[in-house]
């Protein structure tokens, strides 16, 4: 890549030097694009270089191997949303997720897709339920385009596609009712949702976000510091402190 100019998600932001950060950016055909950004500290770029904002970018490299300069002029700006306690911590998380576990200029055009319909439903939708199932989706999402994927059509155990109500975290397949009964307690929930069209309750989404939370620590954070994971404790209190 010499050179780059393409709208961009940001998704995180770590200060480098004393007045450069670099960020990273979700593109819609170059995937996880990081760049040095000259001056981000200062008045003019800090609301620009809010994580969820939009921008259209521009990269510029000498060598492929070099980490490009990067200008930044933002399109849509998120930061009113950011006094909003339970709509801060849902931009926090699924934007810190992304620049955390997904592999640099690889494209993923549908994760694109998915997390720019999620934080315009975060923003814009009347209440939580709106846009919580969108999220657990969006993880899920993230899970299977980085190879890690949930079975969740048949069970594991009988083959039986009916009454599938857990989840072997061990193989991160389905399991039926009959099958699971005896080992319940070692498996994990499975929420109709996960698996067909359906318009869940809340403790249906809080199992929801068990079961992607669980794999997500697993593949990802199993054996790193848990900063990031941190940022989703928060924003699952805060959905349960707006529930109850």
């Amino acid at each position: 890549m010499a050179s780059l100019r393409t709208s961009a998600i940001i998704c995180s932001v770590r200060q480098h030097g004393e007045h450069g950060a670099v960020v990273r950016s979700l593109t819609p055909e170059n995937g996880l694009m990081a760049g040095y950004v000259r001056g981000a500290r200062s008045r003019t770029m800090r609301p620009v270089l809010i994580p969820s904002n939009i921008v259209q970018a521009d990269y510029r490299a000498r060598t492929e191997d070099q980490l490009a300069s990067m200008t930044a002029e933002l399109q849509q700006s998120r930061g009113p949303y950011l006094g909003e306690p339970l709509a801060s911590a849902a931009l926090d998380w699924v934007t810190a997720l992304t620049a955390a576990i997904l592999p640099e200029e690889h494209s993923y055009p549908q994760l694109h897709s998915a997390l720019s319909a999620l934080l315009d439903a975060i923003c814009g939708a009347p209440s939580a339920k709106g846009w919580a199932v969108a999220l657990v989706r969006y993880e899920l999402l993230l899970l299977s385009e980085l190879g890690f994927g949930l079975s969740l059509d048949r069970c594991a155990v009988t083959g039986d596609k009916e009454d599938l109500i857990f989840i072997s975290p061990k193989s991160a397949t389905a399991v039926s009712a009959r099958a699971g009964q005896i080992y319940k307690d070692k498996l994990l929930p499975l929420p109709t949702f996960l698996k067909e069209p359906d318009s869940p309750e809340w403790d249906d989404i809080f199992d929801g976000l068990r079961v992607t939370g669980f794999f997500l620590k697993r593949h990802f954070f199993e054996d790193r510091r848990n900063d990031v994971m941190a940022a989703r404790s928060v924003l699952v209190d805060r959905l349960k402190r707006v529930v109850a």
